[in-house]
């Protein structure tokens, strides 16, 4: 059997299988979460059947990952996790390990990091693997090794999506996020630019640096960059996930039962 490898943004599936929930009309509290619970396994064995799955992992963020320390204001105004889902997040975990996936949290690494280094390490080794998320930040890895699929939606990403999305190719999103920000993550990017002149320069300009160098560039874009290339760099490290985390387990122990 060919290796296939699921990975599972673990609180991106439930908190949004749990908003759906928390709106419907319940006995109570205990009924509600497990109701969510029963959710969230149904969709991780559907998932399974689904990618043909003969490795899998579910990956739960851990508390404060680098990025909080290194921009003070990293998601800054996010709402918190709701405190009934956050006390009974051990619940959410014994459903998914009862589906036979392997629950991972790490203790500081965010959720994305690790999947992306999953990805990417499997891919390397000619594995294919498909992530499962709604997060647009794994959009960069989407390749013949690496298929993305929304749950929600029902749907697998491609290239065509990301182009109509965004307006910008795949391999130059972490440029058009550094450059326009991303409110939902409290990025800041760069002031001034929005999303329409960070399209108009990622597409223009083989880098920003080459733009920054066009004389023929506008004189206010052109200071709006200059002035703002600090922000610039610290927004594009926020956005681009890590590959080089280090996991302290192998491909064999994610294998399914």
């Amino acid at each position: 059997m060919t290796t296939q490898l699921l990975l599972i943004d673990a609180l991106n599936l439930i908190r949004r299988i749990y908003a759906v929930d928390s709106n419907q009309s319940h006995h109570s509290e205990e009924h509600m979460i497990k109701a969510s619970c029963a959710r969230v396994a149904h969709a991780c064995k559907k998932l399974r059947q689904q990618t043909n799955a003969t490795h899998a992992i579910a990956v739960f963020d851990g508390e404060k990952s680098w990025r909080y320390h290194y921009y003070e204001a990293y998601k800054s105004t996010r709402s918190p996790m709701p405190d009934t889902l956050k006390q009974n997040l051990s619940l959410f975990k014994q459903a998914i390990e009862q589906t036979g996936i392997v629950v991972f949290s790490p203790n500081n690494d965010e959720a994305d990091d690790i999947i992306a280094t999953l990805a990417h390490k499997a891919a390397t080794n000619n594995v294919p693997s498909t992530i499962v998320s709604t997060d647009k930040g794994f959009l960069p890895f989407l390749s013949e090794q690496i298929a993305i699929y929304d749950y929600f939606k029902k749907q697998y990403l491609e290239a065509d999506d990301i182009k109509q999305r965004f307006n910008v190719p795949k391999h130059r999103l972490a440029d058009f996020w550094a450059l326009a920000g991303d409110k939902t993550n409290d990025i800041p990017g760069v002031k001034g630019i929005g999303n329409k002149t960070a399209q108009q320069l990622v597409n223009e300009y083989e880098s920003i640096a080459a733009a920054i160098n066009d004389d023929e560039l506008n004189p206010s874009v052109k200071r709006k960059l200059n002035d703002e290339m600090d922000m610039f760099v610290i927004s594009k490290n926020l956005v681009m996930l890590r590959t080089d985390i280090h996991l302290g387990f192998s491909l064999k122990q994610l294998r399914l039962n």
